[in-house]
């Protein structure tokens, strides 16, 4: 009987170990994925994009199609949608009022990466 508890202890503490241990080399699960289809985009090109339904963005140098977040926007559209198709680095560092974006919205940013802005 004692040896059958001491085995399962070790088992148990083995299995902690392990979890414990994973942290350190399986891969983040939150961690954003790169988009597979990262490109230079042409200000030409971003310019086609500025309607509601295919939106595209230039931020600091990256573009994005957040065409899919924009019903999930927390502000009204006539502040988002007039930046379809340009450049919106002041808009978004300022939201119209001279306050920036969050962290967070940086991070949900990421997910709709699709470039580097390119000069023309």
């Amino acid at each position: 009987m004692r040896r059958l508890y001491l085995s399962g202890t070790l088992v148990f503490w083995l299995l902690i170990a392990a979890l414990w241990g994973a942290k350190f080399w399986l891969p983040e699960a939150d961690a954003p994925a790169i988009a597979v289809h990262e490109r230079p985009v042409l200000p030409a090109e971003l310019s086609r994009h500025a309607v509601p339904d295919d939106c595209w963005m230039a931020i600091r140098g990256s573009v994005y199609d957040v065409s899919p977040y924009l019903p999930e926007h927390p502000s009204r559209p006539e502040f988002v949608l007039p930046w379809c198709g340009r450049d919106a680095s002041e808009a978004y560092a300022t939201k119209s009022k001279g306050r920036p974006h969050s962290a967070q919205a940086d991070e949900l940013l990421a997910k709709y990466r699709l470039g580097s802005l390119a000069a023309q």
